[in-house]
């Protein structure tokens, strides 16, 4: 029975990602935003029961990226659709209505494809995920940003839209360019080289943990301080920190 504990939380991912699709579509995406997040913490949860337990498996390592293709790829992406479509049709709306889904894709009265751009996030996670798993190098780090934290990323920013009322921040963060550049940057960082730390405890000791025990730290006092605005901070923080422990070890 045991076994089946990991792939049982890995099952609870892949329905928190599924009722997360369904209010990014209806552009309700503050709870769309909450969903992910219950999303990655099964995401983690299973990975810890499959070490505490011992019962790791390959049907479990497969099922995990498809949750995560789901939850943290999918989803991103109709985000990503969503926040271009009112970058370009006059603004935040956080009501669904047919009107309004029909004027992302409609402009003055001409089809627009630039939200479909969107969907670049999606294609990138796909592909990273692909790679992770036939990846033997990624077992203690990643390469490249994981689809949790770039999910994070971009669900962030709705809730900083909703949450932060601060009229530069909604100016920049609905600018169809700041968004586009977000867009090909986060496709890029999915598949890129460069090696990240993973939040994964072998042992709870602090020296063998330090710089996880300090980024742990400072994220929570970020996200205390910043609350939703924290988010871009912290997945800046992990990038960082990575890069300069990478330089420190060469």
């Amino acid at each position: 029975m045991r076994q089946h504990i990991p792939n049982l939380i890995t099952l609870l991912n892949v329905f928190s990602g599924c009722v997360a699709v369904v209010f990014a579509v209806l552009n309700q995406l503050d709870l769309a935003a909450l969903f992910v997040f219950l999303g990655i913490v099964f995401d983690w949860f299973d990975g810890l029961a499959a070490r505490l337990l011992n019962v790791q498996s390959e049907l479990g390592v497969q099922l995990d990226s498809l949750a995560d293709m789901i939850t943290s790829g999918l989803v991103p992406g109709i985000v990503m659709f969503q926040l271009l479509g009112m970058s370009t049709s006059g603004g935040w709306n956080l009501e669904f209505s047919a009107s309004a889904s029909e004027s992302i894709l409609w402009l003055g009265g001409n089809f627009t494809p630039l939200p479909f751009v969107g969907f670049l996030i999606t294609l990138a996670s796909a592909y990273r995920l692909a790679k992770f798993n036939i990846d033997e190098n990624q077992a203690t780090s990643f390469i490249g940003l994981p689809t949790p934290a770039n999910a994070l990323l971009i669900v962030s920013l709705p809730l900083i839209l909703i949450y932060q009322q601060n009229d530069v921040l909604n100016d920049l963060i609905l600018n169809q360019w700041f968004l586009l550049g977000l867009t090909l940057l986060s496709a890029f960082l999915l598949n890129s080289k460069v090696e990240l730390f993973a939040l994964k405890f072998k042992n709870w000791g602090f020296k063998e943990n330090a710089f996880r025990y300090i980024f742990i730290i400072v994220s929570l006092v970020l996200l205390l301080t910043m609350k939703f605005l924290a988010v871009p901070m912290i997945v800046l923080f992990y990038l960082l920190g990575s890069i300069i422990g990478n330089i420190s070890k060469a």
